[in-house]
């Protein structure tokens, strides 16, 4: 539900916007208060985890997650909404990095690429069915049924933790040593990771409506968060009890897992808002037969994440899988780039299908070998680690490629309308309207297929990285 909230709200937003009388630029503070409150709660999630018990933090978030997805339902002003919206972000900033955690403490290596695959159906699946549910809800119902569904899953969640989910002894063990030894609140780091993850988060999702680093807001707040980040890192290196652990950057595995689910997840969730604004745009779909576009990718994961996961370790060293995974998400973006204008629904969901059938061999591999060499006690802060470093190459992927798409179509545009006259396809009886109307089509196709191609050369750039990764253990004793 976590990662269906990111996507569902996007396709209700114009509703929302109508609902409390507010102008569409407004309205898309309610995606950026989530997006902040996430980056923020997502680094400091291992600290909590470590300090007030990992089960029980875990059940705090799906709490606060519940009852703010009520609050936000309810609203009746955007003041009220962005007050709900950010205690939805904050609930919501900590499931992901815990749940991994407790699936890396339960399973033994060799097992934990299965586990991570039934994980990896609702990361993948979320986005993908997002946008579709969200605008059958908003089409047949209203807009508030985007968050009241969140509601009896929550409940639900809460109720089978509290009765399935054991805290390994071993976390109890070193949460009462840590407690006993003197806790020491980490304040500075704190205040820096809510400058910093804060500040960055609203220049990324900000970039390209307020005009980049010709506005002094979004020119101030990149320097604040760039400065309090370097700084954040700087004095956790030194901290004897930091509130985000970047000493664990050190373990190889762990180190190039991040660099590589930070290039993947950028080019990734950037496609997931490419393909359904291409087709709303250009194409003149609504937004759930643009969500549909989406959906067979994710039907087609979900056939191939238990194969990922069997495979995973046991027949194929992940390091192997994941630079596959990686040329093959190359090579499907510059096949997307050979589409045209007159490409119709099944062209944009077979691109979208020779994408994301790559996903399970890269996120189920990179998940389960991101934790060898990782201390048993330092799995929370791992994840919590591994999980910024997804969130924040999603946010820079979608920010780079608004903007250079919107650059892109200026150039085409401009290049076009220079070749444009009655001898290379428009005749003298064509109205300026017509040909206008043309060339702007005609731009923005073009600007659209010169991303999915640069997006194809950086996934092929990347893969060699993913050889520097460790060799994962085929049979291990479990973590505790």
């Amino acid at each position: 539900m976590e990662v269906l909230d990111v996507t569902i709200v996007n396709v209700a937003l114009r509703h929302i916007a109508g609902s409390l009388a507010i102008s569409l630029d407004e309205a898309t503070w309610i995606l950026t208060s989530y997006l902040v409150s996430n980056a923020v709660v997502l680094p400091i999630s291992g600290w909590c985890a470590n300090v007030l018990g990992r089960k029980r933090f875990y059940m705090t978030c799906v709490a606060i997650f519940t009852a703010s997805s009520l609050l936000c339902a309810l609203s009746g002003s955007l003041s009220m909404m962005l007050i709900a919206r950010a205690l939805q972000g904050i609930g919501g900033g900590g499931l992901a990095p815990t749940k991994q955690s407790i699936f890396a403490d339960t399973f033994p290596p060799q097992k934990r690429a299965q586990a991570f695959a039934l994980y990896g159906v609702t990361v993948v699946t979320g986005p993908a069915i997002g946008p579709v549910l969200g605008g059958w809800l908003t089409d047949n119902y209203s807009w508030h049924w985007c968050f009241l569904i969140n509601l009896p899953i929550g409940l639900l969640s809460l109720a089978m933790v509290q009765l399935f989910v054991n805290e390994p002894k071993a976390l109890v063990d070193d949460r009462k040593r840590l407690l006993r030894a003197g806790l020491t609140v980490d304040y500075v780091g704190f205040a820096l990771v809510v400058l910093g993850f804060g500040a960055l988060q609203i220049v990324l999702d900000r970039y390209e409506r307020d005009d980049g680093f010709s506005s002094d807001f979004i020119t101030t707040l990149a320097i604040v968060g760039g400065v309090s980040v370097l700084a954040l890192v700087w004095w956790e290196i030194w901290h004897p009890q930091p509130m985000v652990n970047v000493r664990l950057l050190r373990v190889p595995a762990l180190g190039i897992s991040c660099c590589i689910m930070f290039a993947f997840f950028a080019v990734l969730i950037s496609t997931t808002q490419l393909l359904p604004q291409l087709t709303q745009q250009l194409l003149g779909y609504d937004a759930t037969n643009a969500g549909l576009t989406l959906a067979a990718g994710g039907l087609v994961t979900l056939f191939f994440m238990p194969i990922a996961g069997a495979i995973t370790g046991k027949l194929v060293q992940p390091k192997y899988l994941i630079a596959i995974a990686l040329v093959g998400a190359g090579w499907s973006l510059l096949a997307s780039a050979q589409l045209d204008i007159s490409m119709g629904f099944w062209s944009i969901a077979l691109a979208r299908i020779t994408l994301v059938a790559w996903l399970p061999f890269l996120f189920i591999p990179i998940t389960a070998v991101s934790y060898v060499g990782v201390p048993a006690n330092r799995t929370n802060e791992a994840s919590a680690l591994i999980n910024l470093m997804r969130n924040l190459g999603g946010s820079v992927g979608v920010s780079f490629v608004t903007t250079m798409l919107q650059q892109r179509e200026q150039l085409h545009h401009a290049r076009l309308v220079e070749h444009a006259t009655a001898y290379n396809g428009f005749g003298f009886g064509t109205s300026l309207a017509r040909i206008n109307a043309a060339i702007q089509a005609q731009s923005e196709i073009m600007s659209y297929l010169d991303i999915f191609w640069l997006l194809g050369v950086i996934a092929l750039c990347i893969w060699p990285v993913a050889l520097l990764l460790p060799r994962m253990p085929k049979a291990a004793a479990p973590a505790h």
